[in-house]
């Protein structure tokens, strides 16, 4: 019915998401503000058009309405494709929301916050009803159970969602001892994603008074929020990746750091061993060195003493006499008939007597 009563016709619009295939066939979306409609070009129809037009261009393109029966979409089976040398509104008004976003610094790396190594409570702000808050959560009780996971709740596609995602990042920011925010949302086309272009979102996201992470789309999706967060991650599992340390990586860091400390330590003490031998070594050296002036000096001194000895006179064949008081008798007038004394010699001393005198 569709396309025998309708038949071919023109439509106007500007492209969005044009995938080239490696069939070499094109599908793209063409859309206006006010609505948007899915289209396919063949790989025959695209090669006379040669280049596909960028997103954003505005197009006049010739096809019929159909209806894909797998997917029961509406769309347009396109045989002709004129690009005009006109901007889409859509794109003209993402060009100024960059601008005014870039003039006001929100995409200047300067402002970017680190993230917090040990994080203890994490707000999401995402749907209720999509597979991010599930991933989310799945991947955070892997990784670090003891954390607490704070789920804001928001539409993330539609009319109401921009309105809803500005409210959210305002309850965040009334939540205490939140460490992280992370606006996540799963994959989708880039009219699915267009609110995380929205100004208001970003200078939302931008008040969020803690670091925050956009995980937004599948990771070749990039959006202005993406450039206002302090991190950008590729998709909601991997933002919680970044901000949640892994517990297994982090027990064998520690154990890792355990060892080397270790090591350190034994390193440490063999040095030091082998530092306290050497200067007990030079000790020993110093001190032996101290001690053999004085000892020679006491060997020459000895043998002088020793050389003055009167023993050493005795032993040379000399003796000495005394008498019974002990006085040493050295003349020969010392000496009277009958006188008893003493004679010292070399091994002891010999009683004698004085028989007659001359």
């Amino acid at each position: 019915m569709l396309e025998g009563g309708i038949g071919a016709l023109w439509v106007r619009g500007e492209i969005s998401g044009l995938k080239v295939y490696r069939s070499g066939h094109w599908y793209f979306t063409l859309r206006d503000a006010e609505a948007q409609i899915r289209a396919v070009m063949w790989r025959t129809y695209a090669a006379k058009t040669r280049t596909p037009p960028p997103d954003g261009a505005q197009v006049f393109v010739l096809g019929t309405p159909t209806v894909w029966e797998e997917r029961g979409e509406f769309r347009l089976n396109v045989t002709e494709l004129l690009v005009t040398d006109q901007i889409g509104q859509q794109q003209l008004e993402l060009e100024r929301i960059r601008k005014a976003l870039e003039k006001d610094g929100l995409f200047d790396p300067a402002r970017k916050r680190l993230l917090p190594m040990l994080p203890e409570r994490i707000a999401v702000v995402t749907s209720l009803d999509g597979a991010a808050v599930r991933d989310i959560i799945t991947v955070t009780r892997k990784r670090w159970p003891a954390i607490e996971l704070f789920v804001v709740g928001t539409k993330v596609q539609g009319a109401e969602a921009e309105a809803e995602i500005v409210r959210s990042l305002g309850i965040v920011n009334r939540l205490e001892r939140i460490d992280i925010c992370v606006l996540a949302r799963g994959g989708g086309s880039k009219e699915d994603l267009a609110v995380f272009n929205s100004e208001a979102v970003c200078r939302a996201l931008a008040a969020v008074r803690v670091p925050t992470v956009s995980a937004v789309g599948h990771e070749t999706d990039v959006s202005f929020t993406d450039l206002v967060a302090d991190v950008r991650a590729a998709t909601p599992s991997a933002a919680i990746e970044i901000a949640v340390p892994d517990r297994a990586d982090l027990a064998r860091q520690v154990a890792g750091l355990g060892l080397r400390l270790g090591n350190s330590l034994s390193r440490g003490t063999r040095l030091a061993g082998e530092r306290l031998a050497r200067t007990a070594d030079r000790l020993e050296v110093v001190l032996a060195r101290q001690l053999e002036r004085p000892r020679r000096d006491l060997e020459r001194l000895a043998a002088q003493l020793d050389a003055l000895s009167p023993l050493r006179v005795l032993e040379r064949g000399y003796s000495v006499a005394r008498d019974p008081n002990g006085r040493v008798l050295r003349r020969r007038a010392e000496f009277s008939p009958g006188q008893a004394f003493t004679l010292r010699v070399v091994d002891g001393e010999i009683p004698v007597r004085v028989e007659g005198a001359q």
